[in-house]
């Protein structure tokens, strides 16, 4: 599964670079606008199944308990892939994936952000995180369940 996101003909065909000037659809209204008009998409690890040798499960074995690799994958707001980095061993943590990244090919353009979750630093200019510890969205969860 790992080696179709990251070869020919899957990435060229279904993989479309970041861009810079174009402004998805979904952001240029007025509610999103104002907040995320320099937001190109967002990124997240994803831990997909593996079955490495024995001699290295234990690299292999994630936080959950099973053997997987963590891929990295950016879209952009249409769902449309944009990034995809694979290979990486379950123990690697979402931060370490995205600075290798970052080194390797990742290229975000200058004034521009991704969306990540808490798992990605949050000293990045390029990414957009969530505090750690913040519970979001209480005043909405409360309102919902008073109706």
């Amino acid at each position: 599964m790992v080696a179709i996101f990251s070869s020919q003909p899957f990435y060229s065909q279904y993989i479309s670079l970041l861009s810079s000037t174009a402004i998805h659809p979904a952001i240029n209204n007025y509610r999103f606008m104002p907040y995320f008009k320099d937001a190109i998409g967002a990124i997240d690890g994803s831990h997909i199944p593996t079955a490495p040798p024995h001699h290295e499960h234990t690299a292999y074995q994630n936080c959950k308990g099973f053997l997987s690799q963590n891929c990295l994958f950016a879209c952009d707001f249409g769902m449309q892939f944009t990034y995809t980095l694979t290979g990486w061993e379950g123990s690697a943590t979402d931060t370490h994936v995205f600075q290798d990244a970052c080194v390797l090919s990742l290229v975000i353009p200058q004034g521009k952000y991704l969306l990540g979750d808490a798992g990605f630093p949050a000293s990045s200019p390029n990414l957009l995180v969530l505090y750690c510890s913040t519970h979001y969205h209480l005043a909405e969860w409360r309102q919902a369940s008073l109706r």
